[in-house]
């Protein structure tokens, strides 16, 4: 390896807002994210369904029930 040219990587600790806390490494000084292996769906098995702006409401309204009958 070249000496200089490479990013300090060092131990940080990582908050979610969930409240899970992981000690890694990294290159970046990370301190806060917004979702992690406790809280990602995919990971825990909970779904969570975010109507963002009744998004789903303007489409059942925009197609109603029509959307299930075809295929």
């Amino acid at each position: 390896m070249q000496e200089g040219i490479h990013p300090e990587y060092k131990e940080v600790n990582i908050n979610c807002v969930c409240g899970a806390t992981y000690q890694t490494r990294s290159t970046k000084n990370l301190t806060k994210i917004d979702i992690c292996a406790n809280c990602h769906p995919f990971y825990s098995g909970k779904q969570k369904i975010l109507d963002t702006e009744g998004r789903i409401e303007k489409f059942r309204k925009k197609f109603g029930d029509a959307y299930k009958t075809k295929k």
